[in-house]
């Protein structure tokens, strides 16, 4: 599928789609709270790496030029004092002229040249969202924005774990290498197979779990922050852009 086609055409995570071509996660916040993510991503800029900013009640973006950011995700999130009131696929009827978006990046991104290195994916090939977990990592927090970072998980074969890194590593704007490599309890993470986001995967023999830094932190931050109002993607289901992958790659 071309990013156009999965924009235009698809509803489900985008894990192993319009492949060669950089993925953003999304929030859109009233504009005064919008300084405060700013900063917030600034002073988190491992979970948080922000690719673009929107003007005041724009809903377009150069990441994808022509394409609409109230519609041209797959599925949104709408919510309400830090609380989850909806996921619709368009999210038109809840845009607002004070709302200012940012695109933030992305690891389903950096999944293309994993492949290229010849390292599995294990959600692609079992056909799932890629599980996602709230850590006991505390944010830096930014005026009212605070909360835990988010990661997403990849199983790896053990003898590729550094291949990963090292390519994962040049590409910092979309999280760049992992955060941690092995135990999950070293995260505060209990149990790998109840993901707080995504959908749990399966694990190869010899496989050992590895953790990204992740850009659903921003929807925990709402839910630990409160604001009044925000929308955001639904996780793994993220607005495909019309950028290469590799101009991403230091």
């Amino acid at each position: 599928m071309t990013p156009a086609q999965v924009r235009n055409d698809h509803h489900g995570p985008t894990a192993g789609l319009a492949d060669g071509y950089a993925q953003a996660n999304l929030i859109a916040v009233p504009e005064d709270w919008a300084y405060e993510v700013l900063l917030f991503t600034q002073r988190n800029p491992k979970p948080c790496p922000v690719l673009d900013v929107t003007d005041r009640g724009a809903t377009t973006t150069v990441l994808a030029r022509g394409a609409d950011l109230t519609r041209d995700l797959p599925r949104y999130r709408i919510w309400q004092d830090g609380e989850l009131v909806d996921e619709p696929t368009d999210a038109s009827a809840y845009w607002r002229d004070d709302l200012v978006a940012f695109l933030i990046g992305c690891s389903f991104t950096f999944e293309s040249a994993l492949k290229q290195a010849n390292v599995p994916l294990r959600h692609v090939e079992q056909g799932r969202n890629v599980p996602m977990y709230v850590t006991d990592r505390e944010c830096r927090p930014a005026g009212r924005l605070h909360g835990p970072m988010v990661v997403s998980m990849r199983y790896l074969p053990a003898d590729l774990v550094e291949t990963a890194r090292t390519v994962t590593a040049r590409m910092p704007a979309v999280h760049g290498a992992p955060v941690h490599v092995g135990e999950p309890g070293a995260l505060g993470i209990t149990d790998l197979d109840q993901p707080d986001f995504g959908d749990r995967v399966e694990p190869h023999e010899g496989d050992v779990p590895v953790f990204w830094a992740c850009g659903v932190t921003p929807q925990a931050a709402v839910m630990a922050s409160k604001p009044p109002f925000a929308i955001t993607h639904a996780p793994g289901h993220m607005f495909v852009t019309d950028v290469p992958d590799s101009a991403y790659v230091l």
